[in-house]
């Protein structure tokens, strides 16, 4: 995946490193100099010193072939602008930080895909997103310790048809992810789910999970036979 990062602060520099680790193709824009060596040091991401709110500079990150844009700066202004931008280059993931709860509806005129306001759960957040955009976060517990997560069965999915303690049974599936229950919308039925239900394509699945165990979980339950 080909990211952009529009502001190097703290969350910018963390998701830079894990994005890098991840073996992503990153590229940080950010106006001061010193914190573009800083990152390029640190983790070899390409840096561009500029402002990431100009065609000019969008154009010199490659924008045109951005698989997402990451708008993490500290003025709400500027977070809009890129987003703007964005646009013209059709970039599909625009993923921005709010501040202020009433910038919310410009956001969303702006095109951004994902509205991050919990600056504690943003990197968290905004690595699921990037990675696995299969997966949904749907509520936060234990003061971020762990996550519920939603999770849609494809058509022709490994599992499907296999019970749930199969499934937690085979050797890739993470130990630290349960299943809590299963939404078919079909029947407008929830079920509170035991070893011996079954998954079905379409079953909107939900999971307790810490972030870094997801993704493998997701992975198993979304694969296609």
């Amino acid at each position: 995946m080909y990211i952009i990062i529009a502001g190097a602060g703290r969350v910018g520099s963390e998701i830079t490193k894990i994005m890098v680790d991840n073996k992503h193709d990153v590229v940080v824009i950010d106006i001061d100099p010193q914190v573009c060596n800083d990152i390029y040091s640190e983790t070899g991401a390409m840096t561009i010193n500029g402002n990431a709110t100009t065609i000019r500079t969008l154009e010199k990150a490659g924008a045109e072939k951005a698989d997402a844009i990451l708008c993490l700066m500290h003025s709400e202004a500027d977070n809009i602008a890129c987003a703007l931008l964005a646009r013209k280059f059709e970039i599909p993931h625009v993923i921005a930080r709010m501040i202020d709860p009433e910038y919310e509806d410009a956001y969303k005129m702006a095109g951004v895909t994902l509205i991050i306001r919990s600056i504690d759960l943003l990197t968290k957040q905004i690595i699921v997103e990037l990675e696995n955009p299969k997966v949904k976060e749907v509520a936060v517990i234990g003061g971020g310790k762990a996550q519920i997560y939603n999770i849609v069965i494809p058509p022709e999915a490994n599992v499907s048809e296999k019970p749930i303690r199969e499934i937690v049974s085979m050797e890739d599936f993470p130990n630290e992810c349960a299943f809590m229950g299963i939404y078919r919308a079909d029947e407008d039925e929830f079920i509170i789910t035991r070893g011996s239900h079954v998954l079905h394509p379409g079953d909107n699945v939900f999971i307790i999970s810490k972030s870094q165990y997801i993704k493998k979980a997701s992975e198993i339950l979304t694969a296609r036979a």
